[in-house]
């Protein structure tokens, strides 16, 4: 139940972020979702697509670092306090959470989070064993084509 996410470097600079864009979408790869965090220097672009060994081929092709780890995603109530519960079931089982951001679709009236632990196996575990639902690739996948 986990999903594969890109990670790369791209410098603070004009023009990297979209260099890194185009060249997926010269590729034909849709991005899914994504997350960017920067610094001074650069930042760090985190991306979910379908085909990830392509797009990584793409993106190191394009000169770019790229790395392959392992995110979560989970479904949470859409309303007040749906990601404080949610939150709550991690902090009680000691599982940290590396970083956090939110999928571009829902389903079924629920928001999706994809979830970087340090622990992916630990962390689906604990989401199973309280009736959280994780969110297999395949049924993400789905989703997402189901709203074009």
């Amino acid at each position: 139940m986990k999903i594969q996410q890109l990670s790369l470097f791209v410098e603070n600079k004009p023009g990297r972020l979209s260099a890194a864009t185009r060249a997926l979408a010269e590729a034909d790869v849709n991005i899914l979702t994504l997350s960017l965090a920067d610094t001074q220097q650069f930042g760090i672009l985190r991306l979910i697509v379908r085909d990830v060994e392509r797009a990584r081929k793409v993106l190191e092709d394009a000169d770019h670092v790229v790395k392959v780890t392992e995110v979560v995603a989970i479904e949470v109530s859409d309303r007040p306090g749906g990601l404080a519960e949610i939150l709550t079931v991690i902090d009680g089982a000691a599982v940290n959470i590396e970083y956090m951001y939110a999928f571009t679709t829902r389903m079924r009236q629920r928001a999706i989070l994809v979830f970087r632990f340090d622990d992916p196996d630990a962390a689906i575990a604990l989401m199973q064993s309280h009736d959280i639902n994780v969110v297999a690739p395949v049924e993400l996948y789905k989703r997402v084509d189901e709203r074009q």
